[in-house]
């Protein structure tokens, strides 16, 4: 704002500032952060890689980082209710928002948007139509309750299978 006033170019004086969390440290003060932002926009990629320390782009360490891992989903959850507390959205980017496997956990740990590729439009909104906000909550609850990424994936892969019995769930 201080640079377009400088240059004396016009912008929006009311424009929402917020912030990216993709990192440990953010997650956890997110409550504090929230106090800053007008929204929360939670990069699951670089949140996963950071909070399993475990490099994406190394094929030999790649697959330790798990997004159904139970830190990562304390952190998704940490981040939404500090959103929730002050009143401000929290989004989600990244590939785990266009997972149609997660969908009805983040639905019902209360994120409020998604943003996606367009390929993946189609299954996350067949998700979202064919549950209920109760059912999410609750599948969401119990997943905060297991010790494993494994745990967790067999839970949404039974959950996926029970609701929409014709589509393949690889959680």
């Amino acid at each position: 704002k201080a640079e377009c006033r400088s240059r004396a170019l016009p912008f929006n004086e009311q424009i929402p500032i917020g912030i990216m969390v993709e990192i440990p440290s953010a997650a956890m003060t997110a409550d504090i952060l929230a106090g800053k932002s007008a929204f929360f926009s939670l990069g699951t990629n670089d949140l996963v890689q950071y909070s399993i320390a475990a490099d994406r782009g190394n094929e030999r360490v790649a697959y330790l980082a798990q997004p159904f891992h139970p830190a990562v989903l304390r952190f998704v959850k940490a981040t939404i209710d500090a959103a929730r507390a002050a009143g401000i959205p929290s989004a989600m980017c990244g590939e785990l928002a266009g997972d149609p496997n997660a969908t009805a956990i983040l639905l019902g740990l209360g994120l409020d948007e998604f943003s996606m590729s367009a390929p993946s439009i189609p299954q996350v909104k067949r998700v979202v139509r064919g549950t209920s906000a109760a059912d999410c909550a609750e599948l969401a609850a119990k997943a905060l309750t297991l010790r494993s990424y494994l745990e967790i994936e067999e839970l949404v892969r039974s959950w996926m299978a029970e609701r929409f019995p014709s589509t393949k769930h690889g959680a």
